[in-house]
């Protein structure tokens, strides 16, 4: 079963959408992107993409696409600076009430911008909107939902992100006063984690159930290092703990369950090796003897298994949910 596509000419949204695509390297993937974003039911205002020193065809290919865009829109081509800085200067570069960002392999259906803005025009305590996400891989196949899995909360946030959920970037809608207030850090790597721990200070997070985006699974995925993932989101956690009230010792034990519950995700990669060094040292961080027996069984069950599983629950998740065509 495929994705409904919309085929009707999208209206204007009553209230101005800034939109951006940071694009690097996804040459395979970006014209489906704009396509997703040309597709919308209610258009923005405005489109700006930015290519950050990509050294495949992305640029040509942007252009190309960008041909048959129906609302205003600009490429810019420039040499590396990273996704933080591409992020900043885009904000500075738009003007519209609300601001939203689609990384240039991931997609949005056809009803993304319209439900994202109706939902912060309702919420005016709310400093972004965001919802859950398909993961689709590199044939447009539908492989996984976070709605089977990710435990979202609507309001006050800080926390379901001090877990380390948080919601994925391709779902977000911004309040462009937070962003004025909070911008991406530009010494962080890992661009949203920081970010959302700062606005979880100040505003809510307004969670919509509905399926409306999908962010591509591939190779080249940066969320697959758990190293560098781990260790920007505890740089994350650091950086905004004096806002966050946390004194030392809280910190400190906010980082040891950090620690210990992302054990889990080395072993899902399969790498046990980290995944014990990580258990071993941080047992404190157990939430409860059950999370603990939980992690000692994942330990002990073969990687075999658990490639033979995920590799079924993939299967079982693109027979249900289909693939999406744009």
């Amino acid at each position: 079963m495929s994705q409904p596509t919309s085929t009707a000419k999208a209206d204007h949204l009553g209230t101005r959408v800034s939109v951006v695509v940071p694009s690097y390297n996804h040459a395979q993937f970006v014209a489906m992107t704009l396509r997703s974003i040309m597709k919308q039911t209610c258009a923005p205002a405005e489109l700006i993409v930015i290519d950050d020193g990509s050294t495949d065809d992305s640029p040509g290919i942007i252009e190309q696409t960008l041909k048959g865009c129906p609302f205003p829109c600009e490429l810019i081509v420039r040499s590396n600076r990273g996704l933080c800085a591409t992020l900043n200067e885009s904000l500075a570069r738009t003007e519209g009430d609300y601001f939203a960002y689609l990384g240039s392999d991931d997609v949005w259906l056809p009803n993304f911008l319209k439900d994202r803005v109706q939902l912060m025009q309702s919420r005016a305590d709310a400093v972004l909107a965001y919802g859950h996400a398909y993961f689709v891989d590199e044939q447009n196949r539908i492989v996984d939902c976070t709605a089977d899995w990710a435990n979202y909360v609507d309001g006050d946030v800080r926390a379901m992100l001090l877990k380390t959920i948080a919601p994925m970037s391709p779902t977000v809608l911004y309040r462009r006063a937070a962003l004025e207030n909070e911008s991406w850090n530009e010494q962080a790597k890992l661009e949203d984690y920081d970010l959302y721990l700062r606005l979880s200070t100040i505003g809510e997070f307004a969670f919509d159930p509905n399926v409306l985006s999908a962010w591509r699974l591939h190779a080249k995925n940066t969320s697959l290092d758990q190293m560098f993932m781990l260790k920007e989101q505890l740089a994350a956690q650091r950086a905004v703990a004096p806002m966050l009230g946390l004194s030392d010792q809280e910190l400190e034990k906010l980082q040891t369950a950090t620690r210990f519950s992302r054990a889990e995700d080395f072993i899902r990669v399969g790498d046990k090796r980290t995944a014990m060094r990580l258990m071993s040292a941080n047992l404190s961080g157990a939430q409860s003897p059950r999370s603990l027996a939980r992690m000692l069984i994942r330990l002990c069950v073969p990687m075999s298994f658990i490639r033979k599983r995920n590799a079924g629950k993939q299967r079982r998740a693109s027979e249900r949910f289909g693939s999406i065509e744009l």
